[in-house]
């Protein structure tokens, strides 16, 4: 009976990080905690998280790598 309240708390704290990080995605915050965590909290219980979890970290790396190269780019420029 507890596993099952405790299964529970975690699926619906995972959907609510995960909407507020859809929301935080169309109005400013930190939809980049919310997401991942959400998704992560998820995992735990749905197979389809770990898919989504998994895309959401490919997807931030990317940008991280490409922010990188932009900035490195910009400061090479500067220093030129």
């Amino acid at each position: 009976m507890l596993s099952k309240v405790k299964s529970s708390l975690l699926s619906l704290l995972g959907f609510i990080l995960v909407a507020l990080g859809l929301v935080f995605i169309l109005l400013p915050g930190p939809a980049i905690l919310f997401l991942p965590l959400g998704l992560a909290l998820l995992s735990l219980e749905y197979d389809w998280a770990k898919v989504w979890l998994r895309r959401c970290q490919r997807w931030m790396r990317k940008s991280a790598v490409t922010m990188d190269k932009l900035v490195t780019r910009i400061k090479y420029r500067k220093y030129r």
